[in-house]
């Protein structure tokens, strides 16, 4: 049996989600809690596995129940008075077993149609970025980078947009061996809210390592005036980093929501996914 879990958790201090020996990461805590509810071996295959200090209010695992994990799910079903083997209550249970004012909670489990892979069904992610470049709200601190100077939001919206396409992104993300930096950039604009934080929402097929925050830089860089709409362009298609863009804090990024195609379209979508990119 296949489970789909949507999850939540303030990234600021994990070390990312993917588990690291000896650092408390995402993965790992969710998976401990998971095997002391449904006992055995628990893996989670994640739609994106962010970096350290990187928030999510919008991630998505699946799991696999073995026969015995299944059957231990199922005996909880009487007691809580539900007839879908306990899935329902899987989610509270385990939040239970994270404990109280945890920092990643699971949002929902539901069954996985057929052919959902959370890492390779997916059709698009979302991310949101904070910046507060005039007033700081210290409440807000854990998921808002702050930058000093007042920014030109409308200089940095256009930049934005100026790059949407699909393109080579190699100049915006951390290299990775043998791994393509060919995506396609749905959406990226930015706009102030009614407090004046700047924010920024970027949507992809998928993102490389750090792209969002490197995007992110380039925007800032524009907004005040070391750089052009023109110049993150010519940077992008030049392929290659350059010191004039900075990757931005992890503290302000959020994984706001992953999209997935049509149950029937599951398959076929993470065949094109793990099918090697090209321009």
């Amino acid at each position: 049996m296949r489970l789909r879990l949507d999850i939540s958790y303030d990234g600021t201090h994990f070390r990312g989600w993917a588990r690291q020996p000896g650092l408390r990461t995402v993965q790992q805590t969710l998976e401990d809690a998971l095997a002391r509810v449904l006992g055995g071996e628990v893996r989670l295959v994640v739609a994106g596995r962010t970096d350290a200090g990187v928030h999510a209010t919008g991630q998505v695992a699946h799991l696999d129940l073995d026969d015995a994990q299944a059957s231990r799910l199922a005996r909880g079903r009487a007691r809580e008075g539900e007839d879908d083997g306990g899935i329902a209550a899987l989610a509270r249970r385990v939040n239970g077993a994270l404990g109280a004012y945890a920092d990643v909670t699971v949002r929902r489990v539901r069954r996985a149609p057929d052919g959902f892979d959370a890492r390779f069904s997916p059709v698009w992610r979302r991310y949101e970025y904070r910046i507060a470049d005039d007033s700081y709200d210290p409440l807000e601190r854990h998921r808002t980078t702050f930058v000093r100077g007042r920014l030109d939001a409308d200089a940095m919206d256009a930049a934005a947009g100026s790059l949407i396409g699909l393109h080579d992104f190699a100049a915006y993300c951390k290299p990775r061996e043998e791994a393509t930096t060919i995506r396609t950039l749905l959406a990226f604009s930015w706009r102030r809210d009614d407090e004046g934080v700047l924010l920024a929402h970027v949507k992809a097929d998928a993102f490389c390592h750090s792209m969002v925050r490197a995007l992110v830089g380039a925007c800032v860089a524009v907004g005040e005036g070391r750089l052009s709409a023109e110049d993150v362009v010519r940077i992008r298609d030049a392929r290659e980093r350059v010191p004039e863009v900075k990757v931005l804090a992890a503290r302000g990024l959020t994984l706001t929501e992953v999209g997935y195609p049509a149950d029937e379209l599951l398959s076929l979508r993470a065949a094109q996914t793990r099918a090697r990119r090209e321009l």
